[in-house]
């Protein structure tokens, strides 16, 4: 089969196309790759700056949709499958194999690109304002990045679940036009948000972090939450507690991946709260581009030149 490997750890230009055996293991979901999304950990583990540091050489890609080839005894998906599925690594590939509990069964009408950039950033967005943020209906949801993947998809998550007003950050107005696509009420530009929304925010969502955040506390109403998820500008932000105290509000750690990992099920349980969205079309992931596998080095390049707005693909 024909897979992206990283043999070095000299950024997105280094990855290669190379031929490997088939992967093989009968207790894993095998999958024929239709769709690979792309993020950011994967530009990271080019440089070896991920977490997840898989001994060299290996194939990236955490997140896949495709056909099922062969399933274990006692999972629920059967050969002929549409899945989506977290295969943590070796998704850049014509084939991969999957843990059964990672894998899910696509709705029909949920195209293989749109499946394979959903479970991460949904799931993300979920956990950040469902389950960490306790967002209610009715609130004021802000999104920073909001024309990027995770953006795009916190955007639809808070409205999907009962947000009252969604007010979309963006650094352009084409990525404007794209967070409106994507459902938000309201967009204003990073340059003076504070200013144009004022202090009539419950919930911040924040995956850019750098000097905003200060901005992003001050539009927070008394019990608002501001949600970190991460820090694309570069910059890790410092909060002086002060702010937190005076005014009642908080400020959210949210790492998903990790948390959702160690706790069997709860990826699933998630997908279950998801998947009746995704049918419906409430939820439907922005792509931004796609790419044949050959040009996986372009697909990581426009991440980290900033050219992304939605979920890069990669087809195989």
């Amino acid at each position: 089969m024909r897979a992206v490997q990283i043999s070095t750890l000299d950024g997105p230009d280094a990855v290669e196309v190379v031929d490997l055996p088939d992967p093989g293991a009968d207790d894993q979901i095998a999958i024929d790759v239709r769709a690979a999304g792309v993020a950011f950990p994967e530009l990271l583990q080019t440089r070896g700056l991920y977490q997840m540091k898989p001994d060299l050489p290996f194939v990236p890609g955490a997140e896949v949709a495709g056909v099922v080839t062969r399933a274990p005894e006692g999972s629920d998906l059967s050969p002929g499958d549409r899945v989506a599925s977290l295969c943590m690594l070796g998704g850049f590939a014509e084939k991969v194999l999957a843990r059964p509990d990672l894998t899910f069964r696509l709705p029909d009408d949920v195209g293989f690109e749109e499946g394979a950039a959903f479970l991460f950033n949904y799931c993300t967005a979920y956990f950040a304002l469902i389950e960490r943020g306790g967002l209610r209906a009715g609130e004021s949801v802000l999104v920073h990045g909001a024309a990027g993947g995770i953006g795009t998809a916190s955007i639809q998550v808070a409205k999907a679940f009962g947000a009252g007003r969604v007010v979309a950050v963006v650094s352009t107005e084409a990525k404007g036009e794209i967070a409106r696509q994507a459902g938000a009420d309201e967009v204003v530009f990073v340059d003076g948000f504070r200013d144009d929304v004022g202090r009539s925010i419950d919930v911040v969502v924040d995956p850019v972090g750098g000097d905003r955040f200060t901005d992003s506390l001050r539009v927070l109403r008394e019990e608002g939450r501001l949600l970190v998820i991460g820090f694309t500008a570069g910059d890790i932000p410092v909060v002086k507690v002060n702010r937190l105290l005076l005014n009642n509000v908080s400020v959210v750690g949210v790492g998903w991946g990790a948390y959702a990992l160690r706790r069997p099920g709860h990826i699933r349980t998630e997908w279950e709260a998801l998947e009746p969205h995704l049918r419906s079309g409430a939820l439907t992931p922005v792509i931004g581009g796609t790419y044949p596998l050959s040009e996986a080095s372009a697909a990581l390049t426009a991440l980290d030149t900033r050219q992304v707005t939605g979920k890069v693909i990669l087809i195989p």
